[in-house]
């Protein structure tokens, strides 16, 4: 009877043996001979250490695109023909001449390029020129015969390469001793350039930019894309009056000037070469007849003018307007200065271009006392016959026409 007690005794044992705590302890140190955390600890921080070597933003910075305008700082070396005490070109922003060449939006205008009041005033004063010109070519086609109609049509054909790019770059090159700039200089010229026809509503790849190699102020304007710059103006000038003297020379574009006096130059050049042949045979045949005396010298001259007076008779007395013509193109040609100054003056370029035209007065002024130095302290004076054949107005009457676009508002 005293065994059931000891029976419920070991029931308290028998949770012991089973021990359920220690059978859950063997999972973890699985997980831990697996490691699967470990597989990507090493690749992730390995993978972009390999990518810096590849150095990807250090390929924009390749270029450097401030130490490419660097160059195009003026050279010291140059001697310029203004007067010693001419200072430098200033180069600080806060410069009332220097002006903004950042990019932007432009409008550009419908009428890219018009044929003004002077620029049909030279070809008509050219007329004349041609005429004699397509006389003296008329007498040489006759020497080809039949070909004679063809050579005539060919060579008033020719007057279209005024507008030929190859023939423009020929005349840069070897008539006005042009050269295309540097990168250097095209770093410095192309800012300025888009600023000018931005503001003029004008297509600036149109045009063509050139340099001459010449320490005078002094800018270009010819043919139909040709736009050049001395290099003294490139590198002595603030940009502000480096893009007024641009500004003047898109002018000329614009209005047509340059094509027009191009265009009546070349068409003038056969009766050009026939005069000057003309003058030297007669320049030759008088000295030759010193040698036969009075009779051979009015012998000469009898031929000449009867010549002279067969050709004017012939020719209705247009030859005669030949001796006019001069004077006449170089007023038209004093108008279309002031024709591009205004147009400058309109863009905003005012104060710079008057600026400018003060550089220039002062360089004609030294230039006159270089000569007279020369001359042993005797000034040359101009005479009216040489003023009137100037092609640029004097200094005053250029500041007098830029007077309105000086008035403060």
């Amino acid at each position: 009877m005293t065994q059931p007690p000891q029976y419920p005794e070991q029931p308290p044992q028998y949770p012991q043996q089973q021990s359920p705590p220690p059978y859950p302890q063997p999972s973890p140190p699985y997980p831990q001979q697996h490691v699967p955390p470990q597989y990507p600890q090493p690749s992730p921080p390995q993978y972009p250490q390999q990518s810096p070597p590849q150095v990807p933003p250090q390929y924009p910075s390749a270029p450097i695109p401030p130490q490419y305008t660097q160059p195009a700082t003026p050279p010291t070396t140059h001697t310029t023909p203004l007067p010693p005490n001419t200072p430098p070109a200033p180069t600080d922003p806060s410069h009332p001449h220097h002006i903004s060449t950042d990019p932007r939006r432009i409008h550009l205008s419908n009428q890219q390029r018009r044929t003004d009041a002077t620029a049909v005033g030279s070809l008509l004063l050219h007329l004349p020129n041609f005429l004699c010109s397509l006389f003296v070519v008329g007498l040489v086609s006759a020497l080809f015969g039949d070909f004679a109609l063809v050579v005539i049509l060919l060579w008033i054909a020719s007057g279209a390469l005024v507008f030929h790019r190859p023939t423009e770059s020929a005349l840069a090159r070897h008539l006005l001793r042009l050269r295309y700039p540097t990168p250097q200089e095209r770093a410095k010229l192309e800012p300025v350039w888009r600023e000018v026809t931005a503001r003029a509503g004008v297509e600036g790849r149109t045009y063509e930019l050139w340099v001459e190699d010449s320490d005078s102020l002094n800018a270009v304007a010819a043919a139909g894309h040709i736009v050049g710059v001395t290099r003294f103006a490139m590198n002595q000038l603030p940009n502000g009056e480096l893009a007024a003297v641009m500004a003047h020379e898109l002018g000329h574009h614009v209005g047509g000037h340059a094509w027009s006096g191009l265009l009546g130059y070349w068409y003038a050049l056969p009766g050009r070469i026939a005069w000057r042949v003309l003058k030297a045979v007669s320049t030759v045949a008088f000295h030759v007849s010193k040698a036969f005396g009075c009779f051979g010298v009015a012998f000469v001259v009898l031929l000449v003018g009867g010549l002279a007076f067969a050709t004017v008779s012939t020719l209705y007395g247009l030859p005669l307007l030949i001796l006019g013509v001069p004077y006449a193109l170089a007023a038209v040609g004093r108008r279309s200065e002031l024709r591009a100054d205004e147009h400058a003056a309109a863009l905003g370029f005012a104060p710079m271009l008057a600026a400018v035209l003060d550089k220039l007065h002062r360089q004609e002024q030294y230039e006159k006392a270089e000569v007279t130095a020369r001359n042993g302290g005797i000034p040359i004076e101009e005479g009216a016959l040489s003023r009137l054949l100037s092609s640029h107005p004097d200094h005053h009457t250029r500041l007098h026409h830029l007077q309105p676009y000086l008035q403060p508002y």
